[in-house]
């Protein structure tokens, strides 16, 4: 991956979460010169499992060979539904980098009270691992979870795609999207390109 070319493309992923039975996700692509290149839409379940399995369609929904990298809006979505960004990354080929933006003690006390006796739901969360901190060029901290990506790559994207404050681009711009789309019931399906 050459983080110089500004045609390097990231898919940004992100929810517009209404407490509904369903969340919005929005997968918007971008290019380093912040022109955005293709967009798609897809429902998750609000306090499901199936997160990964929408990300990963999402990205076939795409169906775009020339996206260099996965940035998603967190691993822990839609009230508690947990995204594997090691599966994502293995089933669609990309590497991925998982943004937050808060520090935390972690949520498997939450988990319990809100899911008591769901051992898959607190496995999928055990298994997302540490988050690393990273400050921003912009002099904003965030913390990053990758699969297939180096830990300073990451990084060097993240810096990339973050023009102000401390939400990269194709992640802020995802989340209006996600936002337009779950105001607007039945738009689920954008063009490309």
């Amino acid at each position: 991956m050459h983080i110089a070319k500004k045609g390097l493309r990231v898919l940004g992923v992100a929810e517009s979460f209404s407490g509904r039975s369903s969340s919005t996700l929005a997968g918007v692509v971008m290019r380093k010169d912040l022109v955005i290149d293709g967009a798609a839409c897809a429902d998750v379940t609000v306090g499901g499992m199936d997160a990964t399995d929408t990300v990963i369609r999402l990205v076939r929904i795409l169906n775009r060979s020339d996206i260099n990298c996965l940035m998603i809006s967190g691993c822990v979505i839609a009230w508690y539904n947990i995204l594997s960004p090691d599966r994502i990354a293995e089933e669609t080929g990309l590497p991925v980098i998982a943004v937050t933006y808060e520090a935390s003690e972690g949520l498997e006390d939450d988990i319990r009270f809100h899911f008591p006796g769901d051992d898959d739901r607190m496995d999928a969360y055990r298994h997302l691992g540490e988050r690393s901190e990273y400050l921003l060029k912009t002099g904003y901290t965030v913390y990053l979870r990758t699969a297939r990506l180096e830990r300073a790559m990451a990084e060097r994207i993240t810096d990339a795609f973050t023009r102000e404050g401390k939400v990269p681009e194709p992640l802020r711009v995802a989340r209006l999207v996600a936002r337009a789309v779950m105001r607007t019931p039945g738009t689920h399906a954008l063009p490309n390109g």
